[in-house]
């Protein structure tokens, strides 16, 4: 048993700061994320005699990262509720909130078009720099409906935006869309 604990840990600690990055990103906030990563490291630990390919191991955590997020968000509503405390009141005295607020509420209703899985997709694709090979791998898919699932993901996204986003000038005339600039919350870092 030991020997199996110390492997696991030999394998996670490369990955350990992207794994948090993900599940800071899956849940939205930081704590949020960091309760998810330890329950999922948790899970792999407990079931890591399992794993059949060491080789196999980055995709196998990454899976259950994706189905500790889902059993999560199947919680009841109260449970996810957070007491605000002095702290964060604190930390918002002095500086204009509003426009990572807006940033993150428009984030917020373009992922609610999406399932958990695809949030994850895109999440990994997006923001984690994965390849579309090692998505593939991940869920178990060809690459061309790995594909086909994140243009469907980013479609819905878009549309959920451009419905938000819509502003009628009065309630007789009809409204003006914002530029696809003005509906962009994040773009993929460019590589030099």
């Amino acid at each position: 048993m030991d020997r199996n604990r110390i492997l696991f840990w030999q394998l996670v600690e490369p990955e350990h700061r992207k794994i948090q990055a993900f599940c800071r990103r899956l849940e939205g906030n930081r704590d949020d994320g960091d309760d998810l990563c330890q329950e999922a490291l948790v899970c792999a630990l407990t079931g890591f005699a399992s794993l059949k390919k060491i080789e196999a191991f980055r995709p196998w955590l990454f899976r259950i990262i994706i189905n500790c997020f889902r059993s999560r968000r199947r919680r009841p509503w109260w449970r996810k509720l957070v007491p605000l405390d002095n702290q964060d009141i604190e930390n918002s005295v002095g500086h204009d909130p509003a426009p990572a607020w807006n940033a993150r509420r428009r984030l917020e209703i373009a992922f609610r078009a999406l399932s958990d899985t695809d949030r994850a997709l895109v999440t990994l694709f997006e923001l984690e720099g994965w390849s579309i090979a090692e998505l593939a791998e991940l869920t178990g898919r060809t690459e061309s409906s790995v594909k086909v699932r994140l243009f469907r993901a980013r479609q819905r996204m878009r549309s959920t935006l451009i419905k938000y986003l819509y502003r009628p000038k009065s309630s007789t005339t009809a409204g003006k869309l914002w530029s696809e600039d003005e509906i962009c919350v994040v773009t993929k870092p460019v590589e030099e």
